[in-house]
């Protein structure tokens, strides 16, 4: 497929959605306009907002049709091979993640994710590679554990038994 081809197919997705979200608000009966007394309806921004996708949408494709943007005229592959692979190999990764997240905990399972990517995929150094692989998931602990109380998910006993340790330590300095 074509980068002008791809255009065409968003345009038509974009019009075609814009359509349907607007025939949504207004078949559920919602308030597009202004209500007396109260304000805006609860269909008034999606419904507007809608109608301004589905008017970008119609011009996209007079543009595309004109081909008056370099994409309109484009007819190089939208997607090369190697972005294909990049693609397959970071949908891989992600999945590899969320499986071992019930397994070893999202902490750990971050940090292998992590590691295989900065290092592996980015090809980064030792010194930025350890960082992020070790701050991250620092910081995430702290943000939903220790600051919004939020447990994530910690995986078989084992390892879960690690996070408490933490959690231990946490709890001694902090009270």
């Amino acid at each position: 497929m074509s980068v002008r081809t791809a255009e065409l197919l968003m345009a038509i997705a974009m019009f075609l959605a814009s359509l349907g979200l607007m025939w949504t608000v207004y078949s559920d009966d919602l308030a597009i306009g202004w209500v007396a007394g109260r304000g805006p309806g609860s269909g008034m921004w999606p419904f507007w907002l809608s109608f301004g996708m589905a008017g970008a949408s119609v011009w996209t494709l007079v543009r595309w049709y004109n081909g008056t943007t370099p994409e309109s005229r484009n007819e190089d592959p939208y997607i090369d091979p190697e972005t294909i692979f990049m693609v397959g190999i970071t949908i891989a990764a992600i999945f590899f993640l969320l499986l071992l997240t019930s397994v070893i905990g999202l902490y750990f399972a971050m940090m292998l994710f992590l590691l295989f990517y900065v290092k592996g995929i980015g090809r980064h150094g030792w010194g930025l590679t350890i960082g992020v692989t070790l701050g991250v998931p620092v910081l995430i602990y702290l943000l939903f554990e220790a600051a919004l109380n939020k447990y994530l998910p910690r995986g078989l006993p084992f390892f879960e038994n690690i996070i408490l340790y933490i959690d231990d330590f946490r709890y001694s300095i902090m009270y």
